[in-house]
């Protein structure tokens, strides 16, 4: 075998060497770009919904007029359905972006079903007015809703199709961005 002369030697391993920091570079340019979009996800605050998919619940209250309403009546269209109620925190910080979410999204066969767990009609009346919501509100005054979704925490979110099977959910506040990211393909279908 012959002899390489310690120039060379010196030049190959400068080079492997080089190389070897160029490819795993390159690995690590994947791994970085999901961090940054994964670090951008949560400055937004956006969250992953609970992915299901079962029929939404057969659900008949009132709307804040008095008149009877029911899940059934949204067949055709994506309905995000919010429970939650006037005194609880989370449930007050969501209802700006609700608001903006449905406003940009109404010309979609969308609609939000903001169904209020306990108060007085009057109660929830002031609340919605104040704040402007022009989405329905529905009043459940005996927990109806929390049962039919067995879930008892305030606030929580759950999307339904158009064949009105329930396709996601979260417990705790939503905001816009999460829902332009999870809720806005299922109107683009």
């Amino acid at each position: 075998m012959p002899e390489i002369n310690p120039k060379n030697r010196t030049s190959l391993i400068i080079t492997l060497i080089t190389a070897g920091v160029f490819l795993m570079g390159a690995a690590l340019i994947p791994l970085l770009v999901q961090r940054q979009e994964t670090a951008l996800e949560n400055s937004a605050g956006i969250r992953s919904p609970a992915v299901i998919s079962q029929p939404a619940p057969q659900l008949a209250l009132n709307d804040l007029q008095g008149n009877p309403v029911s899940l059934g009546e949204t067949h055709g269209k994506v309905v995000l359905v919010n429970n939650w109620a006037t005194w609880c925190p989370p449930c007050q910080s969501e209802m700006p972006e609700l608001q903006a979410y449905y406003q940009a999204h109404v010309n979609q066969d969308f609609v939000i079903v903001a169904i209020e767990s306990g108060e007085p009609a009057d109660v929830v009346a002031k609340f919605v007015r104040k704040l402007g919501l022009n989405f329905p509100v529905w009043l459940d005054q005996r927990g109806a809703a929390l049962d039919s979704f067995q879930n008892w925490n305030l606030p929580n979110t759950y999307v339904v199709d158009r064949q009105g099977i329930l396709r996601m959910s979260w417990t705790g506040a939503v905001n816009q961005a999460t829902l332009e990211k999870y809720v806005t393909p299922l109107l683009e279908r």
